[in-house]
């Protein structure tokens, strides 16, 4: 046994292509029937499998800058934007429209199937969906834009009519996918913007009774104007106080020495009287220095210059009460225009309150007013959308029925039947070898027993009785 092993190791070390060959050689038989019965059974298959067409529809999915909204999908969602759209047309959304679409779903014969599948059990349309989905292959073209919608089918004709039911299902789906947002948005917005219309009627309605309550608007020019009356009212006072000082300073000094104070100065009745009082007294003087004090002209004299002295002193304290008249006056006018002045910066600190609550509900007015134009213009825009009938996919190209039909492809399964009955034959032919293991050569005995070879016989024909193999021919050689 040990022999035998060591026997099959050095054959299975020196095993080469002509011994290969050779095994083919002796077995060529087996590997023939294989290889024929795999041909021919491939070839009745072909014959007997039901001729498929292939019909194929081109969509365009535009990813574009958008023209009006300056929109586009970025680059580095592309692939992910195309495969979104693959996966819509794939759906059982657009399947079903396309049940819906050919009418299948009131077909007897789907019917049929669907009943003999599920026992009449769920909806016959998502069933004959599930169905045509299974038979649907959509595939990008490469780098570009374009989607194919592939349909195989018995019939030429109906694949192509479900091809484009897929496609013009999918331009609908699409167009339903752009409108429905822009749809909900229109009535959300029209809500909206009719409560912000009500909001800014009401906040108008506040500002007009405000501003006919108090009559004045955000834009008056009356703040204005008031302001410019306190300015005058603080020139005046400051006119007023110095007069009162001034008046004042005078009442002082007329106290002090009456005569010194310019208003007894420049007056010309005191200054006559002054003269004349001068004049009586230098004639007084000289009757007493020649008539005595006891002359009757002297006394005459004497009492002209009473008389004077009693005028000129008249005359000053009139103009001292003037003054006091003057300055009790001034401090009147002052307190006066004081209290004006308050009263005139009181009305002003309740103007400009009024003016500032004006300007808050102007504002208010104006917020609501911007935000019904924003909620208008989205409503509009929303609208348009709304009534839109494009959308971003287009159909580039319908499906055609197909004249021949794309499988079974006869010519290349029957080479891939050759090539697989090829290698089966002689897979079985070197499987069948390894199990009843012959020496095919004189080459190989030599190696495996380490003997030269003195003869060769040529072939001989055996009727009746088979070669002994290898292991039962190997212990008599090695003995």
């Amino acid at each position: 046994m040990r022999d035998l092993a060591n026997t099959l190791e050095i054959r299975r070390e020196f095993m080469n292509f002509q011994q290969m060959m050779l095994i083919l050689r002796a077995r060529w038989r087996l590997a023939a029937s294989i290889f024929a019965g795999i041909v021919v059974l491939v070839a009745v298959l072909n014959m007997l499998l039901p001729k498929q067409y292939l019909a194929s529809a081109s969509v365009v999915v535009n990813i574009r800058p958008d023209p009006v909204a300056g929109t586009a999908v970025p680059s580095e969602l592309l692939a992910a934007y195309l495969a979104t759209q693959v996966e819509i047309i794939e759906s059982s959304r657009v399947s079903k429209r396309v049940v819906q679409q050919l009418q299948l779903d009131k077909d007897p014969v789907w019917e049929q199937h669907w009943r003999e599948a599920t026992s009449g059990r769920g909806d016959v349309t998502d069933w004959v969906a599930a169905r045509l989905a299974r038979k649907l292959k959509v595939m990008p073209s490469g780098d570009s834009d374009v989607v194919n919608l592939s349909m195989t089918w018995t019939d030429g004709k109906t694949a192509a009519s479900i091809a484009n039911a897929y496609a013009q299902a999918y331009l609908a789906t699409a167009l339903d996918l752009k409108i429905d947002p822009a749809r909900q948005n229109a009535s959300t917005y029209g809500i909206r913007a009719g409560a912000l219309r009500a909001e800014l009627e009401a906040k108008q309605k506040l500002l007009s009774d405000f501003e006919n309550e108090t009559g004045i608007i955000a834009t008056d020019e009356r703040l204005d104007v008031e302001n410019s009356r306190l300015a005058e009212l603080s020139t005046q006072l400051v006119a007023i106080q110095s007069l009162r000082q001034e008046s004042q300073s005078r009442k002082r000094q007329a106290v002090v020495d009456r005569d010194s104070i310019p208003e007894v100065l420049q007056s010309p009745l005191i200054g006559t009287l002054k003269t004349e009082l001068s004049q009586a007294q230098t004639k007084l003087d000289d009757l007493a220095t020649r008539l005595g004090t006891r002359n009757p002209q002297y006394q005459g004299t004497a009492a002209e210059v009473d008389g004077l002295r009693a005028r000129l002193l008249a005359e000053t304290t009139k103009i001292i009460n003037s003054l006091s008249n003057a300055t009790r006056v001034n401090e009147q006018r002052e307190q006066q225009i004081a209290a004006a002045l308050d009263a005139q910066r009181q009305r002003i600190l309740e103007l400009k309150h009024q003016h500032d609550k004006a300007q808050i509900l102007q504002n208010d007015v104006l917020t609501a007013q911007r935000n019904l134009d924003a909620a208008t213009q989205r409503l509009a825009q929303s609208s348009l959308e709304d009534n839109s009938l494009q959308t971003d996919v287009v159909l580039l190209a319908p499906a055609i029925e197909p004249i021949d039909y794309s499988s079974p492809k006869i010519l290349l399964n029957c080479l891939l039947a050759a090539f697989a009955g090829a290698g089966l034959g002689i897979a079985a032919a070197l499987l069948l070898e390894g199990s009843d293991q012959r020496i095919r050569s004189d080459v190989e005995l030599a190696r495996i027993i380490d003997v030269p070879v003195l003869g060769r016989i040529g072939s001989v024909t055996y009727r009746t009785r088979r070669l002994p193999s290898a292991r039962r021919l190997l212990p008599h050689i090695s003995s």
